[in-house]
């Protein structure tokens, strides 16, 4: 039953909040009103999930107010799981506590035969639409991945991640006006975050959620409240709107941070000269009590302060890996057969495919954790393997410090440079020195990352990098795989990372692996396809007119044959874009170089040569690439037109 809310749902004023002696918000306040959808983000350990538990009543605020718009209805997603015997779709039901409960009355009064007792209940239960209840939490469940056969199975059968999973359907199935959402996309596949964003985008009530996913970011909220400085900020928009206007408004705060600046030193020099004069003397005073009430503004600090590269092999053989009639799995399944693939160096590859359906097995058995189960591999005497998964950051030492761990893979090393290799990640002083039994996910997941480049690999091997990872350390590893010169082979559900570092799919389907000639878009209008297939095989279509179901095929069938017309000059478009944005930065690089003085001095002879030579080169290179383009749209645009 839906409720209808006016004015603020939910207002926090003036809010102080420390946690271990850490001040987490001084003075803090947000509102959120009907029908807004929040995305609350800000470094980790900035506090905001602790700023959820001051919601939600788990934590007082040593300071302010929260006021709540009426009797509100507030669902969130729990982070653990207890143990549990229940069914996966009974413990998705038992989160809507009201429906439980009346359910309890009903079972009371039919063994009191008290028929007025039962009218009652079953009019509530109506208007609950409990009747239906069990199908929309099998919907929810088929939505966040879990297969038909799963929602009978206990809960304790499942994994951590999928039991996380369990919680964040228990919220979106119960009625709810404002709900709460903590890293919500941190165990789903893509095919789920896409579920979930069209989900939230119909919810009717007020959304509150964390995420370092700035893609489901984008396509789930209309604001963000950013946390800086022990504040709230609000921006209205998406993600990508947030980052445009927070860069006007630093640029704002830069410029007039600089003229005060300026007129603080003109005042202050008025002062130091004049003072002691006694005709000057009232000057000076009034200048002192200007300087005084000014209200100085901060300078900008540094965007990022992730800096990192991951330094690529100096030999590097080709391909790197071969493998010919290769059987990928497990004794009882097998996820791929008969594959057949070349790994070259510079390939940027993205592997897509249902969770389930053998990714990380192609991961593990290419760095050699899982034999194949039948066929060759082979690979190259250079060939030299860089892994990060998720069961790495189980696999590091709690007792040793980043610097030990470091000092293991290479004993020859002065600790300053390992030092000064460890704070790019942005593990430095102290930090470096210190066991990591302490450090949180997001710390052990940059340490492992460090340990990955550190031992300059020519294919890096990622499976779900990002999931203990903040936003701007996330853009800092998309940059880093940007210019990582070796290949890379990539798993995971951060879909701006894979538009960002990949050029090229390879689809896991149906026990084959294949090559994808398509983007994110198109793989997501091949999962609709197969699931509407799936649920005609069923007999669970809603259309019965055989006539509309051929011609939706039909369509279906010519859009995907328009899409694989398409895909090669697609394909070689993006990867001409890529270039002419890599050639454009490494220009950008070398006039930057050509552009100081000093480099014209008769001691800079031997290296501004060279420079100039590379200087003609890439704008050679890249006026080339950019004729390319154009000749390949042009071409794009004939064949859409005689296609259509």
């Amino acid at each position: 039953m839906e409720k209808e809310y006016y004015g603020a749902m939910i207002s926090l004023k003036q809010i102080s909040l420390q946690r271990s002696g850490k001040t987490l918000f001084e003075k803090a306040s947000l509102t959120l009103y009907h029908g807004q959808r929040f995305a609350l983000i800000g470094a980790n350990g900035c506090g905001k999930s602790s700023l959820f538990q001051v919601i939600l009543g788990g934590l007082q605020p040593d300071a302010g107010d929260i006021d709540f718009g009426g009797d509100l209805r507030i669902a969130h997603m729990a982070q653990e799981v207890g143990h549990s015997d229940r069914s996966a779709c009974d413990y998705v039901i038992d989160g809507f506590a009201e429906l439980r409960k009346l359910e309890g009355q009903l079972a009371e009064a039919e063994a009191a035969d008290n028929h007025n007792a039962m009218a009652k209940i079953h009019a509530h239960l109506d208007a609950l639409d409990a009747y239906t209840i069990r199908y929309r939490a099998e919907m929810i469940l088929a939505g966040l991945g879990f297969a038909a056969t799963d929602v009978d199975r206990s809960v304790t059968d499942f994994s951590g991640g999928w039991r996380i999973r369990l919680n964040l359907a228990r919220a979106l199935l119960c009625p709810s006006d404002v709900l709460l959402l903590d890293e919500p996309t941190n165990h789903l596949d893509i095919e789920a975050i896409h579920w979930l964003e069209q989900w939230i985008s119909a919810y009717h009530g007020t959304v509150l959620l964390i995420s370092h996913d700035r893609d489901f970011i984008d396509a789930s909220v209309n604001h963000i409240a950013h946390v800086e400085d022990h504040d709230i900020k609000v921006y209205s928009g998406s993600y990508s709107d947030f980052e445009h206007q927070r860069a006007e408004k630093l640029a704002q705060q830069q410029a007039i941070h600089v003229k005060q600046q300026a007129r603080a030193k003109d005042l202050q020099r008025f002062i130091d000269r004049f003072r002691a004069q006694a005709t000057k003397a009232k000057q000076a005073q009034s200048r002192i009590k200007a300087l005084e009430r000014m209200q100085m503004v901060g300078a900008v600090r540094e965007a990022s302060p992730y800096q990192f590269k991951i330094p690529c092999s100096d030999k590097v053989g080709s391909p790197l890996i071969n493998a010919f009639d290769l059987d990928l799995g497990y004794p009882d399944k097998i996820t791929a057969k008969k594959a057949r693939f070349s790994i070259l160096p510079g390939m940027r590859l993205g592997l897509l495919g249902v969770n389930g359906s053998g990714k990380s097995t192609l991961i593990k058995t290419l760095v050699g954790d899982l034999e194949p189960r039948g066929g060759e591999m082979t690979c190259s005497d250079t060939l030299r393997i860089g892994y990060f998964a998720q069961h790495q950051l189980e696999a590091l030492d709690l007792q040793a410090s980043p610097l030990l761990h470091l000092q293991r893979l290479d004993s020859n090393a002065r600790d300053q440079e390992l030092r000064d290799f460890l704070g790019s990640f942005r593990i430095h002083g102290d930090m470096a020195v210190e066991t990591i039994g302490h450090f949180s996910g997001g710390e052990k997941a940059r340490l492992a990352l460090a340990l990955v480049a550190y031992q300059k690999p020519n294919l890096l091997l990622m499976d779900e990098p990002t999931n203990h990872l903040d936003i701007e350390m996330r853009e800092a590893l998309a940059d880093a795989l940007q210019r990582f010169e070796g290949a890379v082979i990539l798993v995971s559900h951060d879909r701006y990372l894979l538009r960002h570092c990949v050029d090229e799919y390879w689809l896991l389907r149906q026990q084959r692996l294949t090559e994808f000639n398509g983007d994110l878009d198109d793989y997501y209008a091949l999962q609709a396809d197969d699931a509407k297939l799936a649920q005609q095989a069923k007999g669970e279509g809603d259309d019965t007119d055989q006539a509309s179901k051929e011609n939706k095929k039909q369509q279906r069938q010519q859009a995907a044959q328009k899409r694989v017309k398409l895909a090669p000059i697609t394909k070689k478009i993006q990867q001409l874009e890529k270039a002419i944005e890599k050639l454009t930065s490494e220009l950008d690089d070398l006039r930057e170089q050509l552009s100081d003085p000093d480099i014209y001095a008769e001691a800079n002879k031997a290296r501004l040569q060279p420079l100039m030579d590379k200087e003609t080169s890439i704008k050679q290179q890249l006026d080339d690439a950019e004729t390319d383009w154009f000749e390949q749209q042009e071409l794009l645009h004939e064949m859409e037109a005689s296609i259509d």
